[in-house]
C-alpha cells in the first residue's frame, strides 16, 4: 500500500486539508464578489470604487466588532463543535446568496444587491472570528513542542499564501465563463469538504471542570457574565509581559505592512517604472516569499528558538523593506520584495508557539481574540495614515540626503521599514524569556476573576 501523506500527525493533516480547500474557496469567493460588484452591480457607476471598498469594510467591521467578544464564547464551547457549526453557517450563507444570484441583475435594485453582499460578507467574517480561535486551540491540543507548533503554523501560512496565488486566477474564468453563481457554489462546496475533514479529527475530551464549577457531569455552578469573562481575559493578557510584548511587535509590523500594501501600486509604477498591467506579478512575488518563509519557519525555530527568531525576523524584514524603498528597477524590486516577505512570514509563524506557550487553555480563545482585532485595526490605521500622508502632507515632497533623493512614496515605505527595524532592536532586549501559561496564571489570578465557564454556556 502506498504511504499516505502525513503532516506532523494524521489529525493535523486532516485539519490542514480542510483548511486548504476552504482557503482556496474563500479566495475564489472574495475575488468573485469584487468582480461581480465592479463589473455587474455597479457597472459604469461613479460610485463603483466605493461599492467595492464596501466589501472590505464589511469584513473589517466584523473582525473589529465580533472578534474581541468571540473569544469568550470559544473558551466556553467545545472547540470542534464550534468549528463544525461555523462551517455549516458559512456554507449555508454562501449557498443562499448563490441561489439568489440566479435572479437577473435588474430584478433587484443595486442597493438591495449590495446590502445582500455586504450582509453576507459581514456574517461570514463574524463566523470566522469563532472559527479561527477554535482552530488555534485545537492545534495546541494536536501539536506539542515549539518546533512542531512552528511547523504547523508554517504549513498554515504556506497554505494561505498558496490559496492567495491559486484562488484569484480560478475566480476570473469561473465568473466570466460560468457566472457568479457557480463561483459561489464552489465556495459553498469547499465548506462542505472542510466540515467533513474537521469531523474526522479526533480531539481528546476536555478535562472536567474542578469541583464547584459547571461542566459536563457537574452540577450547575454560578454563571458569570460575558463581560466579566471578557475583562478577565484582558486582565490575563495585560498581566503577561510576554503577550503584551508580542502584541506590540505584531502591531508595529502591521503598520509597516499596511503602508506597503496601500502604496505599493504607486511605488511599483512610479519608482520601479513597472506597467500597471504587470502588477499581478507583485502579488505573486509576495505569495512566493510567503510560501518559502512559512516552509522554512519550523526549521529556523528549531535551530535558534522562537524568541530569537522573533526579533531577528523583525531586524531582517525591516532592513529589507528600507532597501526595497530605494530600488528603481523592476527586477531588483521584485527580488527584494520576495526576500522581505520571507522573514516577515517567519516572524508570523514563530509567534504561534510563543502564543500557545503563554496562554493557558481556558484563555486561548480570548488571547487570539485580542490579537486579531488589534492587528487588523493597526493595518487599517496604517492604510489610512499612509494614504493620507502620500496624498496631502507629503504630496509634493522632494528631498535629498547625501545625494540620495527621496520622494513621498519611497519615504513613507522607508520610514515603515525603519519602524520595523527599530522594533527588532527593542525586541531583542525587551522581549522577556518565553513565559508559559503556568507562569502567567498566578499574575492573572492576583485579580479576582470568574470561575471557568460551563462548556457550551452562552451566559
Amino acid at each position: 500500500m502506498a504511504p499516505r501523506l502525513t503532516l506532523i500527525s494524521p489529525d493535523f493533516t486532516r485539519l490542514w486539508f480542510g483548511q486548504a480547500v476552504s482557503s482556496v474557496g474563500d479566495m475564489v469567493f472574495s475575488t468573485t464578489l469584487m468582480l461581480w460588484v465592479a463589473t455587474v452591480l455597479a457597472k459604469d457607476e461613479s460610485w463603483a470604487p466605493a461599492a467595492v471598498s464596501g466589501v472590505l469594510v464589511a469584513g473589517g467591521t466584523a473582525v473589529l466588532v465580533v472578534g474581541p467578544i468571540a473569544g469568550v464564547f470559544v473558551d466556553r464551547w467545545d472547540k470542534r463543535r464550534t468549528m463544525l457549526g461555523t462551517e455549516v453557517l458559512r456554507g449555508g450563507l454562501v449557498a443562499l446568496l448563490a441561489v439568489v444570484s440566479f435572479l437577473p441583475a435588474d430584478a433587484l435594485p443595486a442597493g438591495v444587491w449590495l446590502t445582500l453582499v455586504y450582509g453576507t460578507v459581514l456574517l461570514l467574517h463574524a463566523a470566522a472570528r469563532f472559527f479561527a480561535p477554535a482552530r488555534f486551540t485545537i492545534i495546541a491540543d494536536l501539536v506539542t513542542g515549539d518546533a512542531d507548533r512552528a511547523r504547523a503554523a508554517g504549513i498554515t501560512q504556506a497554505t494561505s499564501q498558496t490559496a492567495l496565488i491559486v484562488g484569484p486566477p480560478l475566480a476570473a474564468p469561473l465568473f466570466f465563463t460560468l457566472g457568479v453563481q457557480w463561483a459561489m457554489l464552489f465556495n459553498a462546496l469547499s465548506y462542505l469538504v472542510s466540515y467533513v475533514a474537521i469531523a474526522s479529527v479526533r480531539v481528546a475530551p476536555a478535562e472536567k471542570a474542578p469541583a464547584g464549577v459547571s461542566g459536563p457531569g457537574k452540577a450547575p455552578g454560578p454563571r458569570t457574565g460575558v463581560v466579566r469573562e471578557f475583562v478577565a481575559g484582558l486582565r490575563f493578557f495585560g498581566r503577561s509581559k510576554f503577550l503584551v510584548a508580542l502584541l506590540v511587535f505584531a502591531v508595529i509590523g502591521q503598520f509597516g505592512v499596511g503602508a506597503l500594501n496601500t502604496l505599493n501600486i504607486f511605488f511599483t509604477t512610479e519608482n520601479l517604472g513597472m506597467s500597471a498591467k504587470l502588477f499581478g506579478y507583485v502579488g505573486m512575488a509576495i505569495g512566493v516569499g510567503g510560501i518559502v518563509g512559512a516552509l522554512c519557519a519550523g526549521r529556523v525555530v528549531q535551530w535558534i528558538g522562537a524568541r530569537r527568531t522573533t526579533w531577528v525576523s523583525l531586524l531582517v524584514s525591516g532592513a529589507l523593506l528600507v532597501a526595497y524603498s530605494r530600488q528603481t528597477g523592476f527586477v531588483a524590486g521584485i527580488a527584494l520584495l520576495i526576500l522581505f516577505t520571507i522573514p516577515l512570514t517567519v516572524l508570523n509563524t514563530a509567534m504561534a508557539p510563543l502564543l500557545l506557550s503563554a496562554a493557558s487553555a481556558e484563555y486561548r480563545g480570548r488571547v487570539v481574540a485580542v490579537f486579531q482585532p488589534m492587528t487588523q485595526l493597526a493595518a487599517m490605521v496604517a492604510a489610512a495614515l499612509s494614504g493620507w500622508l502620500a496624498g496631502t502632507v507629503l504630496r509634493d515632497f522632494d528631498g535629498s540626503v547625501a545625494g540620495v533623493r527621496f520622494g513621498p512614496i519611497d519615504t513613507i515605505i522607508a520610514v515603515a521599514g525603519l519602524c520595523i527595524l527599530l522594533s527588532g532592536l527593542y525586541a531583542r532586549g525587551a522581549l522577556p524569556d518565553t513565559e508559559t501559561a503556568e507562569e502567567a496564571a498566578p499574575r492573572a489570578a492576583a485579580v479576582p476573576s470568574p470561575a471557568p465557564p460551563r462548556r457550551g454556556s452562552t451566559q
